[in-house]
């Protein structure tokens, strides 16, 4: 009953706001047609505070200043100083991103106006996106679905390219990477020329990294105590070889096109004591701390993307469109878990392998209705074909097909207020193909196992032929009191289609060590979200506080049914399911401006998670942190010390273990350096001084006792260059 009342009260209350013509803000995009020519300090300044005028969200800005002193190598962690922003990583390879405790298929991270679609939905794929070829960020906290679809539902990480030079010139760059706690050796090399209407750049990049170092002797996988020797994780190691072209043309007034392609490959180890079954055998330490042996994995994400744009007047028509195929393959030594199971004549040690192309159209129309309105129309469609190879099973092959359309309005009764309002329509097709395990099926005829109790389980997946439709809305309101104050709200509803791996997956899942199973009969999760924030900035101080609170019908997690898997070595099967659930709580941010040219520097961010039908918390809700900071800015040499401390995580669901609150300090400095005619911008850092041992509770590797790595001494050195032309 009370199942049939949430969903008549959400009927009810979409009904109104259909009626009232609202619907959700997102963050906005980038206009390829904004000031080009003022320096880039005041277009970032400016670029914030356009945006924080114009949209009810939260979002933040991380310019290419902010990426400099934050680089690390890999996207997310350079981004995790951002409060409610957190990587959830697995090894050194792989960091996914995650928004105020929500993650995986719930946030989108677009580049170029082209949503990154890969296998998003494992907690062991991460991003195939080149660190070093990111040169803007912005962040938007919250649902965002009206332009990207219900994958966007927590929030969106959108990468943007910076403006073309004004002058005409051959640029470029040099950057060289180094870390301590996996030896990783990186560099990348990037050409720009600028010529009149045309603008082109190339960039190509590469890293290298061993087994990386942990503070522990032993870690603990299914039961078993194992040892780590000489406290490096084997076979862990790995590379990454990135590649990307960007060229835009820009005609005098109306037109503009860019034309992007990119190329991303990853090969990276597993750590053998995490993967299968348990044997101490696997850790004895082959000698070579560089070497990527059996397990492993390899991704290769190859994307084309194209932006068409016309502006006239008051109009500007825009479209987005984008081809993209990723490859992945998991490798193991070949093991079965029937004794009927041949080895594979071809490729025996392929286990799993997802093949996904992904075809992204998107049309949206910008115009100005009168002085103070602005109204924004689009509509998009995306198509994806999944195919599967490899000995083992986890997801079967699907095809989905998602479209909608969205209208935006954005108000100015004056030029302290913005009200904003809009309404978008999706609609979705998915098409899972069946799978019967005749292995399984042998092996449950030896056991004697009652003939319907077989045929109910030999098929790792029915015939699923789903289609999604929802309706999402908000409306939100940016107010300036006066020139010191901001203050934004947001309410809004939003929805997200449940993906194939929640409808029909079923089998070991090695990254996340249990097995997982699907639901076919589980409907789109649906949410209310408010969003608010308060900012004041004065002189010297500036303070800044984002409450927020979102309500879910339908929430979509995996949870543990205290069923024995009937696959041997398989454990407790954990299954998708749909419950009531609330995300509620806030981030702080203060920066107070001394003098001597010292800046303290305070954030903060705490998120509530609570499943209403288990009452409990939902997993890997992200533990309470606090960074302080202090900056010292001497000429062209900044300094920074800080103190991050992590609250324990008691707040757990069933059977998730707790995680104890740590304490942190991190050193940094960067600095310019004259270098033949240029300045070489320099950056040494230390993580963890202290080689603290601590669990981040938002990783995999938390579960067999394997802590975050040890200090990590990294230096970055980035030399540009560049040549004017006539």
């Amino acid at each position: 009953m009370r199942k049939l009342r949430n969903s008549m009260r959400i009927s009810y209350i979409s009904a109104i706001l259909i009626c009232m013509y609202i619907g959700p803000l997102s963050a906005q995009e980038v206009d390829s047609l904004g000031t080009i020519s003022l320096n880039e300090v005041v277009v970032a300044g400016s670029y914030q505070k356009n945006i924080d005028r114009n949209t009810a969200l939260t979002v933040k800005l991380a310019d290419k200043n902010f990426l400099n002193e934050h680089f690390t190598g890999n996207l997310m962690q350079t981004l995790e100083s951002v409060p409610g922003i957190h990587s959830m990583d697995i090894g050194s390879g792989f960091s996914k991103p995650m928004i105020r405790g929500m993650g995986f298929n719930r946030i989108a991270v677009t580049e170029n106006g082209i949503k990154q679609e890969g296998q998003q939905w494992g907690s062991d794929h991460g991003l195939e996106i080149d660190a070093f070829n990111v040169e803007r960020v912005l962040i938007c906290k919250g649902p965002a679905s009206l332009r990207y679809g219900s994958d966007a539902m927590g929030g969106v990480i959108e990468i943007t390219p910076l403006p073309a030079p004004a002058e005409n010139q051959i640029y470029g760059e040099v950057a060289l990477l180094g870390k301590s706690v996996n030896e990783t050796l990186g560099a990348s090399v990037l050409l720009g020329i600028k010529r009149n209407a045309w603008h082109i750049k190339l960039r190509f990049s590469e890293q290298h990294f061993g087994d990386y170092r942990i503070p522990a002797d032993t870690v603990v996988y299914l039961t078993q105590r194992m040892p780590i020797y000489g406290r490096r994780l084997k076979n862990t190691a790995g590379f990454e070889r990135d590649a990307a072209l960007f060229a835009e043309y820009r005609k005098e007034g109306a037109y503009y096109a860019n034309y992007a392609v990119s190329n991303a490959f990853q090969k990276v180890g597993f750590f053998p004591g995490a993967h299968g079954i348990p044997a101490v055998s696997r850790l004895q330490d082959d000698g070579d701390s560089r070497n990527i042996d059996l397990p492993y994995s390899t991704v290769n994400h190859l994307k084309m993307t194209t932006r068409q744009q016309y502006t006239q007047d008051n109009f500007r028509l825009y479209w987005d469109a984008g081809v993209q195929y990723n490859h992945r393959e998991e490798w193991s030594l070949f093991h079965t878990h029937y004794n009927n199971q041949p080895v594979p004549e071809k490729d025996p040690d392929k286990e799993l392998v997802f093949s996904l192309p992904t075809f992204s159209s998107s049309l949206k129309a910008d115009w100005l209705g009168a002085e103070q309105w602005k109204h924004t129309v689009g509509w998009d469609v995306q198509y994806q074909h999944n195919s599967i190879a490899g000995y083992s099973f986890l997801l079967p092959e699907y095809k989905r097909l998602t479209t909608g359309g969205f209208l935006v309005s954005v108000f100015h009764p004056n030029k302290n207020i913005s009200i904003s309002g809009g309404i978008r329509l999706d609609y979705g097709k998915i098409d899972i193909s069946a799978s019967q395990d005749g292995y399984l099926e042998a092996y449950l005829r030896e056991r004697a196992y009652a003939e319907a109790f077989i045929e109910a389980y030999k098929w790792r997946t029915y015939p699923v032929n789903r289609r999604f439709g929802d309706i999402s809305g908000s409306l939100g309101i940016s107010w300036e009191p006066n020139e010191f104050q901001l203050i934004k709200a947001n309410i809004g509803r939003s929805f997200r289609l449940p993906g194939a791996n929640e409808l029909a997956s079923n089998g070991v899942h090695h990254g996340a060590f249990r097995h997982e199973q699907g639901d076919a009969s589980l409907a789109s999760e649906r949410g209310w979200q408010l969003d608010a924030s308060y900012t004041c900035e004065h002189e010297r101080i500036k303070l800044s506080i984002s409450p927020f609170f979102s309500w879910f019908d339908n929430y979509i997690y995996l949870k543990p049914t205290g069923e024995w898997s009937i696959l041997p070595h398989a454990g407790q099967i954990y299954r998708y399911s749909g419950a009531e659930a609330i995300f509620a709580g806030t981030e702080v941010e203060l920066h107070i401006d001394f003098l001597c040219n010292l800046t303290y520097r305070l954030t903060g961010e705490y998120v509530y998670t609570h499943n209403l039908d288990e009452q409990t918390s939902m997993s890997f809700s992200p533990p309470a942190s606090m960074r302080n900071g202090l900056i010292w800015n001497v000429k062209t040499i900044q300094f920074r010390a800080e103190l991050q401390s992590i609250a324990a995580q008691n707040r757990v669901a069933r059977n998730e273990d707790r995680t104890r609150g740590v304490s942190l300090i991190h050193l940094s400095a960067t600095m310019q350096l004259p270098v033949a005619g240029t300045k070489a911008d320099i950056a040494l850092s230390v993580h963890n001084l202290f080689n603290t041992a601590y669990y981040n509770h938002l990783s995999f590797y938390r579960k067999i006792e394997i802590p975050e790595p040890g200090r990590n001494i990294q230096l970055s050195i980035k030399l540009p260059f560049k040549l004017k032309l006539k």
